[in-house]
């Protein structure tokens, strides 16, 4: 599928906003310790989800929305829990990760990134959609960044 100027658009705040995350500029939270335990514990398993889930995606990994002419639709592995499991991995830790530095800082990039990563993965997922038929059954089964509870 050939890539439109939203690809390159996503993808620019993407990495724009890594970059930001990078920094701090904020005075320290003050928040108990056990919160600061918690967050590296989230940041430590989101960026396991992350990495497992690229060598999943094998040929089909692109940081564009748009899939590769070559594509096929996975739905085992951690795709069976999550139709974004790579976002949900950055996010948990970049969430986490913030909790343990106590940044207000990189709490407020986090929410920046669930933002740019919700409207990335809507323009993805209407680029899935043309590209495989079985998507609309997956996406009703499967929940976005996390499994859906029944």
């Amino acid at each position: 599928m050939k890539k439109s100027s939203k690809d390159y658009i996503f993808v620019v705040i993407q990495f724009l906003l890594f970059g930001a995350y990078a920094f701090d500029f904020f005075q320290s939270l003050e928040i108990p310790k056990f919160l600061a335990t918690f967050g590296m514990v989230i940041a430590i398993i989101g960026c396991m989800i992350a990495l497992l889930t690229v060598f999943e995606l094998k040929s089909n990994l692109t940081v564009f929305p748009t899939p590769t002419e070559k594509a096929v639709l996975l739905t085992q592995g951690f795709f069976r829990f999550s139709r974004h499991p790579i976002y949900t991995g950055i996010l948990m830790f970049a969430f986490g990760y913030a909790l343990y530095n106590y940044s207000l800082y990189k709490l407020f990039i986090s929410g920046l990134l669930l933002i740019c990563f919700y409207l990335k993965s809507i323009y993805e997922e209407e680029q899935l959609s043309q590209k495989f038929k079985d998507y609309k059954s997956y996406q009703d089964k499967v929940g976005r960044f996390f499994p859906k509870i029944k």
